[in-house]
């Protein structure tokens, strides 16, 4: 049975005359006000103003700043003691996953409330907008043994456990990490990485089917709606190839977690036809939003987060977890060989694990927090979206929900090749 998220007005108008944080949280925040720049308000200015997708900081991973970040000791990948006892950390993350200030756009409140309680200076990167991009960029200095001047990264499950399974991780320290036991406990033992001995998650999220009701006629409960002739044209889907091809699979009674490459062959050929006929569109990351809140397209494969924030706008759009089923997915923090600041990641790894840090974060970025107890905190922070089941779902919504298919290097390939010469990138 699909499940409809719409959006609710009357949390519009409460999201624009948000309430403040609890004074605790909003001392360490540094912050009185709070002084948050809302991450609708960052779409706002980014998508719809400009009309266009928004543009991440490129700081790329050159070979100068992988030098410039010094050689690790040893086969492991593990810090030098000089390296390890400097107070800086080299982080990359995703674009706007990250709280932001609301007279500095380049601040981050939580990463400065974590800069003044450790004494830990973060240089932030928003530089990963693909994981096979990012893979591409990393790859050959990683397989050499060479430092890529990053000392954390967030990366989607399937390349975390890719670089898992390659060896590129180092092991976490659990003992530097204690508010790791806040982890929800369906997050605790994950396929690509028994025990969390390499990863943590920063964010986990869910694809769906974003749909704006006032472009279609009908209504949309199953992704095999998306593939109706009355939608020919007005349909995107993602150029993610777990999220777009996961769901084409499940509306075709497949399963993504235990499917051949012949079942995906069949899939593949649907998606075919439905490019060949111009049934979709385009194939996008997150700029769907801005056709899909205009009303240029009646619905698309969506990610949650994204819909959440729309509404604020558009309360008409909704989410939807078809009847098939939504893919479940978290971005990971890993700590890469020959970072040289491994503690000082574990300190932050640490310190985004406090429940009340964890919904400040969730609070802008609306995906789903891992942090347990986080709920109780965002009610000092914006009550309105306590009872957000995408920020903060139900175990039978989870029930709902479905992963893909662990691929070797050799599978990926295959299965990536076939995508892209359908999605024509």
């Amino acid at each position: 049975m699909a499940i409809v998220f719409p959006g609710n007005r009357d949390r519009l108008r409460l999201r624009v005359a948000r309430p403040q944080p609890d004074p605790r949280v909003a001392a360490l925040l540094r912050a009185t006000p709070l002084g948050r720049l809302g991450r609708r308000d960052f779409l706002r200015g980014s998508v719809f103003l400009t009309g266009g997708a928004f543009l991440a900081a490129c700081g790329g991973i050159s070979a100068e700043s992988a030098q410039n970040a010094g050689a690790s000791e040893g086969a492991s990948g593990g810090p030098s003691a000089a390296a390890q006892g400097e107070n800086v950390l080299n982080f990359s993350n995703w674009p706007l996953y990250m709280d932001t200030g609301e007279e500095n756009e380049q601040s981050h409140p939580t990463l400065d409330a974590f800069s003044e309680e450790t004494g830990i200076e973060v240089n932030y990167f928003e530089d990963i907008n693909s994981n096979e991009e990012y893979f591409g960029k990393v790859r050959n200095q990683l397989a050499d043994g060479q430092p890529i001047g990053r000392d954390l990264i967030v990366l989607t499950d399937w390349m975390a456990g890719r670089l898992v399974e390659l060896g590129w991780l180092q092991e976490l320290d659990q003992d530097n990490i204690p508010n790791m036991d806040n982890l929800r406990a369906s997050l605790q033992d994950v396929a690509f990485d028994p025990e969390r001995a390499y990863s943590l998650p920063w964010q986990s999220g869910m694809t769906g089917i974003g749909v704006n009701p006032t472009a279609v006629d009908k209504e949309i409960t199953s992704v095999n709606d998306l593939f109706d002739e009355a939608l020919a044209g007005r349909v995107t889907m993602l150029s993610e190839m777990r999220d777009t091809m996961g769901l084409v699979m499940a509306g075709m009674g497949i399963d993504p977690l235990d499917q051949t490459f012949e079942e995906y062959q069949e899939a593949i050929a649907r998606l075919q036809q439905a490019v060949d006929s111009g049934q979709i569109r385009q194939f996008t990351g997150n700029e769907y939003a801005t056709d899909l809140a205009a009303g240029n397209i009646a619905a698309a494969i969506a990610w949650s987060g994204d819909i959440i924030q729309l509404q604020f706008d558009n309360p008409d759009l909704q989410f939807v977890v078809p009847d098939e089923g939504a893919l479940l997915w978290s971005d990971n923090m890993l700590i890469p060989n020959g970072a040289e600041h491994k503690a000082n990641a574990e300190a932050l790894m640490d310190f985004y694990y406090q429940p009340e840090i964890a919904a400040e974060l969730a609070a802008w970025v609306n995906y789903i927090t891992p942090v347990e107890g986080a709920k109780e905190a965002m009610a000092d922070i914006d009550d309105s979206l306590v009872d957000n089941e995408l920020i903060f779902p139900p175990e039978e919504l989870l029930a709902n929900t479905f992963d893909f298919k662990t691929l070797d290097e050799e599978q990926n390939t295959q299965y990536q090749d076939a995508f892209q010469a359908v999605i024509g990138a």
